[in-house]
């Protein structure tokens, strides 16, 4: 064989080996989440991040579908974050992405699922005429997810879940009825008996106002958990929510392990 014909016959092993690791390759991104070239190919795929969350955007959605999800105001493009594990930082993370970008949040649904859990997993649609800032409004969500995950804690028997911003925007509004531009805080407790001296513990431990309340049949999708929404002084809300916090994890330690997050704390 001539030294030309094995020069091609190596690059053509090469452009082979190539092609066939392409779809099996990861690639971090920023360290938080991971997602394969071949799902980036996609033009619809914007990322994936914790919770079984995936981001998608439709840069030209049919006005058929948009007729069908009953939507408030017609929208040219949508973007999506659905997941199997979490509401409370998802809807958190919509509402950072809402201040960041030109969008709406348009739809909040909170499914009974987390995988077999005690919560919910969530589908959250963004609205905008620009593909841009609605794709934006996907990747800050994502981005901010693996805040908003750190502090939810859970063992075999359960999960809590705190959340905290000082300053609430639409998607908190539009999710829990938030006071928009005040302080905001979500309490959860599953088991519901958690969530119940949980909700208790943190109205006594500051002046704050109750916003919204929601057991198992009464607000959620049949979880077996407690949702307690509150608003008022930043500091108030904050106190709060770290003493729902403390109780919570003690009472969830008693029916298995120490409960764990996976993410650092931010409250």
């Amino acid at each position: 064989m001539s030294e030309q014909n094995k020069l091609i016959d190596e690059i053509l092993k090469q452009v082979m080996e190539t092609v066939s690791d392409a779809p099996e390759k990861l690639v971090k991104d920023g360290g938080s989440r991971q997602m394969s070239e071949k799902a980036v190919q996609l033009t619809e795929f914007v990322g994936t991040a914790i919770g079984d969350t995936i981001g998608l955007v439709i840069a030209n959605v049919d006005g058929q579908l948009l007729e069908a999800m009953k939507l408030e105001k017609s929208y040219r493009s949508i973007g999506i974050l659905g997941a199997r594990t979490g509401a409370g930082p998802h809807i958190m993370a919509a509402d950072e992405a809402v201040k960041a970008t030109n969008t709406e949040v348009i739809k909040i649904e909170l499914p009974r699922d987390t995988k077999g859990g005690a919560g919910h997993g969530s589908l959250i649609i963004f609205g905008g005429d620009d593909v841009s800032d609605v794709k934006r409004a996907v990747e800050v969500a994502l981005n901010e997810l693996d805040k908003t995950f750190g502090d939810v804690y859970g063992n075999e028997a359960g999960h809590i879940e705190l959340q905290y911003t000082a300053r609430a925007s639409h998607a908190l509004e539009k999710a829990f009825g938030a006071p928009v531009g005040k302080a905001f805080g979500i309490i959860v407790g599953g088991p519901a008996g958690i969530g119940v001296v949980m909700a208790d513990t943190a109205v006594k431990s500051a002046n704050v106002d109750v916003v919204a309340y929601s057991s198992p049949a009464d607000g959620t999708s049949f979880s077996n958990e407690v949702i307690l929404c509150i608003s008022g002084d930043s500091g108030a809300v904050r106190q709060a929510v770290i003493s729902a916090r403390e109780i919570g994890k003690k009472l969830l330690g008693a029916l298995g392990d120490e409960p764990k997050n996976d993410r650092p704390s931010y409250i």
